[in-house]
């Protein structure tokens, strides 16, 4: 199936999840656990939320391995992208300056802001055990499934 289709039903489905749910770790439980059963070739897929008291992004709603619990701004893939308000797509993490290794098992990693309100309150994260696995195909349709949650929460 080529991407863009299995995107589209993706994003389809999460607007179906989601429904008129507003709350936001039920929408972001589940849109963690679509994303972590849908895709092929990834090994992570969840959110770090930002923590106003300490500055920092601490682990959200995810499926996966047992992740890092709190992220600097600014630090690693997740907090630079948080901190610039910009999609990262890092086809080698070990090339990526500051890379923080929650598991040794991934190779590659997107990180999408999560705005709600004009408020930036996360990141969505989702690493592959694969270098180069997330293209710009992956992020316009990733920016797309936040919008759709953005829009729910």
């Amino acid at each position: 199936m080529p991407k863009e289709s299995y995107y589209r039903l993706i994003n389809k489905q999460l607007s179906a999840v989601l429904g008129d749910e507003t709350n936001l770790i039920a929408n972001l439980s589940n849109s963690a656990a679509l994303l972590f059963e849908s895709l092929p070739d990834i090994n992570w897929a969840g959110f770090y939320l930002y923590e106003k008291t300490s500055d920092e992004l601490v682990l959200g709603p995810f499926q996966g391995k047992v992740a890092c619990i709190r992220i600097k701004i600014g630090a690693g893939v997740c907090g630079t992208a948080f901190k610039n308000n910009t999609t990262l797509i890092v086809k080698d993490v070990s090339k990526f300056k500051g890379h923080i290794a929650c598991d040794a098992a991934s190779k590659s990693e997107i990180v999408i802001p999560i705005v709600i309100n004009g408020e930036k309150i996360g990141v969505l994260d989702i690493d592959a055990p694969i270098t180069n696995r997330f293209d710009k195909t992956d992020q316009h349709y990733l920016e797309l499934f936040a919008k759709i949650l953005q829009k729910n929460s």
